[in-house]
């Protein structure tokens, strides 16, 4: 059941035309948590956002999130009910985004840092956090090369 009251920012068959290449569709319980992660963790750009549907931007990359209560006419909206364990076996990586200031910002935040940032031998610095639904994101930026 829709939420939104008036029109959103663009007919979603508009926004439907715009979408390339890979995208990803967040289903979330509580959209209003997913926007504050992405803006203040993540640093992301938060396009448009009602109480049903959101577009976030940052990196060369956007994503969109679902609130679970627009997915109940949904075939997959049966699997939404209950203590469901989101986002096992994937992680959202961010390219660019800086893992030091976005684990600061999850600490702050209280979000849960599986793993702090790091330098790794494959030439990245990366932290991996798990957002309020349980979803892994991984901010990272390239290290410079060796000399």
């Amino acid at each position: 059941m829709k939420l939104r009251v008036g029109d959103p920012w663009m007919p979603s068959s508009e926004y439907s035309r715009t979408l390339k290449g890979l995208t990803i569709n967040i289903l979330v319980k509580e959209l209003e948590y997913a926007v504050r992660f992405a803006k203040d963790v993540l640093r992301a750009e938060i396009v448009y956002s009602d109480p049903d549907f959101a577009v976030a931007a940052g990196y060369g990359a956007d994503w969109m999130y679902h609130a679970d209560h627009t997915y109940d006419q949904h075939p997959m909206g049966d699997t939404l009910l209950g203590d469901v364990v989101r986002g096992a076996g994937a992680e959202f990586r961010l390219h660019g985004c800086d893992p030091d200031g976005a684990e600061e910002a999850a600490r702050e935040g209280g979000y849960e840092i599986l793993s702090p940032a790091a330098d790794k031998k494959h030439g990245i610095r990366e932290v991996f956090i798990r957002d309020s639904d349980g979803y892994i994101w991984v901010p990272d930026i390239l290290l410079p090369e060796p000399d």
